[in-house]
């Protein structure tokens, strides 16, 4: 069974990207960087990079993180503890959606291997 169908599939991912965004644009260091965003495409590209990655599509997941992030980290708008804030965000999501430990686990730790992409280094 892949992580996909382990966390409950579509509708655990919509849940998780809404409450992780949720969290975000109400982050006084975070929201900043998407004020002028379209955050219904934000979290449409969300929920597919979510699935892809759970059901383990993702190849590539380096490069595209890093080229999404290219010009946030170019402009130095983006460090260590943007990222640290995201992560957190992310575990209390999945936290707040009952998802099983291991399992958060498991998450977290894909999304810890995708810092340097993430900061361009």
């Amino acid at each position: 069974m892949s992580l996909y169908d382990e966390v409950g599939g579509a509708a655990a991912i919509d849940a998780a990207v809404d409450g992780f965004y949720g969290k975000v644009l109400a982050d006084p260091l975070l929201s900043p960087l998407f004020a002028s965003m379209d955050m219904t495409a934000m979290r449409r590209k969300q929920k597919m990079f979510f699935a892809a990655v759970f059901k383990g599509e993702a190849n590539g997941a380096d490069g595209y993180m890093r080229s999404a992030h290219k010009r946030l980290v170019d402009d130095g708008l983006i460090g260590d503890a943007h990222f640290d804030a995201v992560a957190l965000h992310l575990q209390a999501t999945l936290e707040d959606l009952s998802v099983p430990g291991h399992l958060v686990r498991q998450i977290m730790t894909a999304a810890a291997g995708l810092r340097n992409a993430v900061l361009n280094r």
